[in-house]
């Protein structure tokens, strides 16, 4: 299914889709920052890196970082201090990732058995607290007060968000208001700040800032409600990733919301058992994936991402067109079509 984001067709790049335009415009920023994670993981503890390493390793698309450094050539930005930021933004978020799958109990990301399932919930929580820590260490010698006042704001808003999920996990009364505010803290932060110091490090005008702030938060939010849709998604099964995750941990994402609201008695004592008592049974994920189709939940969810991804296109009007504004274009289009 085609995605209309409304993108001017002078400003889409012509030849690569997806990601691979964003990639090959900040390819050889991209080799500096990995060359630095590896750099910044080192520690004479050997358990650090190994940890560290096996998460990084085990891939993701650096869409973070490549953010950064997207938004700071974007800005003109001929400089260095973009290359040390985005390896910080990098660690923020995996350290996040390492803390994220010790709360959620997970043993699988990206099909591949995650850290605590390997080395246990001590030492990734442990390494995660280092990697938080490298990361500070690199905002401290960037010398920015302004960078590093916006990188520990987000990182701040992350771990409440944590929190707040902790809350409305298996609360099958959770409002789409307050799941908004969850995804909004937990992934939109950071690519929000993500975002924003390209524009710092360029010493561009706050206007600029502020676009490009709107710009990685509305993607953010695009990107996580994308995500929670394909968790229903025989889609999830191509991208390398387990189906009915989520469902399985009780956690509260909009298409369950929606489906919830909308169900009769009988479908929210199922919701309950399944989410709340996490009491499931053969059957139970096909049966919810039959109760949000009914519902129209996965289509309207969807519908919120493309939203989004309109107001993250918009966010960069300002902007004049490149190839470098093309590329970050189709990574939102690359957001949402990934889910068809």
């Amino acid at each position: 299914m085609a995605v209309a984001l409304d993108i001017n067709d002078t400003a889409r790049a012509p030849a690569k889709a997806g990601l691979e335009a964003i990639s090959a415009l900040v390819e050889q920023d991209m080799r500096a920052v990995n060359a630095l994670i590896v750099e910044r993981m080192h520690s004479p503890v050997a358990l650090i890196p190994q940890l560290a390493g096996h998460i990084v390793a085990a891939g993701g698309k650096r869409l973070r970082p490549m953010l950064t450094l997207a938004s700071a050539q974007l800005c003109g930005y001929e400089g260095q201090r973009h290359l040390a930021l985005a390896t910080c933004v990098e660690f923020i978020h995996t350290a996040t990732l390492l803390h994220d799958d010790v709360v959620d109990e997970s043993d699988l990301r990206r099909g591949l058995a995650t850290a605590n399932a390997l080395f246990g919930n001590k030492a990734s929580v442990l390494v995660g607290d280092f990697l938080f820590s490298r990361a500070f260490q690199l905002m401290v010698a960037d010398g920015s007060l302004e960078v590093l006042r916006i990188l520990s704001d987000a990182s701040a808003i992350i771990a409440e968000g944590e929190v707040h999920q902790l809350l409305t996990s298996n609360d099958t009364t959770t409002t789409e208001e307050a799941y908004l505010e969850v995804i909004s803290s937990k992934t939109a932060a950071l690519f929000a700040a993500a975002c924003r110091i390209g524009a710092v490090v360029a010493e561009r005008p706050e206007t600029d800032a502020e676009a490009l702030d709107r710009f990685g938060r509305s993607l953010g939010i695009a990107f996580q409600l994308v995500d929670d849709v394909l968790d229903f998604s025989a889609r999830q099964a191509e991208l390398g990733k387990s189906v009915g995750d989520d469902f399985r941990e009780g956690k509260i994402t909009l298409p369950v919301v929606l489906a919830f609201a909308r169900g009769n008695e009988e479908e929210r004592t199922f919701w309950r058992r399944c989410l709340e008592d996490l009491e499931q049974r053969a059957g139970d994920l096909e049966q919810a994936i039959a109760l949000m189709t009914k519902h129209n939940a996965l289509e309207e969810s969807m519908e919120r991402a493309r939203n989004y991804g309109r107001d993250a296109c918009e966010a960069l009007d300002g902007f004049a067109d490149s190839p470098i504004k093309s590329a970050l274009l189709e990574a939102v289009e690359f957001s949402i079509d990934r889910a068809y």
